[in-house]
């Protein structure tokens, strides 16, 4: 059974802990779209020297803010876009959901999981899917890899909490209205095009 992981943004005034968890999905991505979303926030650090975003998909259920949950913030890259959360704070990314809750999962951004890669391995195992490799910066792109299974991993989070009603527990949604917990900001046209930016 994988261990608790503490969830802290920079500044310490966001708070939480994820309970171990089965599926969870361990992936990197490279997507333009993970790119800009951490250059926006100027949170360079969320990005390895290819541009990769290390994330963690799990249920929202299994996550919790102890302190400082007022401070969260989301945006959108488009108006249809994933909502994309962050700390107003210290501007940590936090996560990715999609805006619908009843589509229950999160991606955790390594950013707000306290540790080293080892204890994320020892949580949640290793890195099994790369995606958005085309994206990636350099000239000789990373490897694809686990496409398939991890869509199917997230899937069966998804599945198994509408059967068990635990989508409803979602800290990033308000559970009476189904409504984010903070307003999601859009970016401008021009704002988006600074963030996506980038070296290739």
């Amino acid at each position: 059974m994988p261990s608790s992981h503490n969830i802290q943004c920079r500044c310490g005034k966001i708070r939480g802990v994820l309970t171990p968890t089965h599926p969870s999905n361990r992936c990197v991505c490279y997507c333009d779209d993970c790119q800009a979303f951490a250059r926006h926030l100027k949170a360079l650090d969320a990005l390895n020297d290819r541009g990769g975003t290390e994330i963690i998909q799990v249920p929202p259920s299994n996550l919790k803010f102890t302190r400082g949950a007022e401070h969260l913030a989301c945006l959108r890259l488009t108006d249809t876009g994933m909502l994309r959360w962050y700390s107003a704070c210290c501007n940590t990314p936090i996560g990715n959901t999609p805006a619908n809750p009843r589509v229950s999962f999160v991606g955790l951004i390594h950013t707000c999981l306290l540790g080293t890669s080892q204890s994320r391995r020892a949580s949640f195992g290793p890195v099994t899917m790369v995606v958005g490799v085309k994206s990636a910066i350099g000239k000789d792109k990373p490897q694809s890899a686990g496409l398939v299974s991890g869509i199917a991993k997230t899937m069966a989070m998804i599945i198994k909490a509408r059967l068990t009603g635990a989508y409803r527990r979602n800290p990033f949604f308000n559970p009476e209205t189904a409504a984010p917990v903070a307003t999601p900001t859009v970016l401008s046209a021009s704002e988006l095009s600074a963030a996506k930016s980038a070296p290739r």
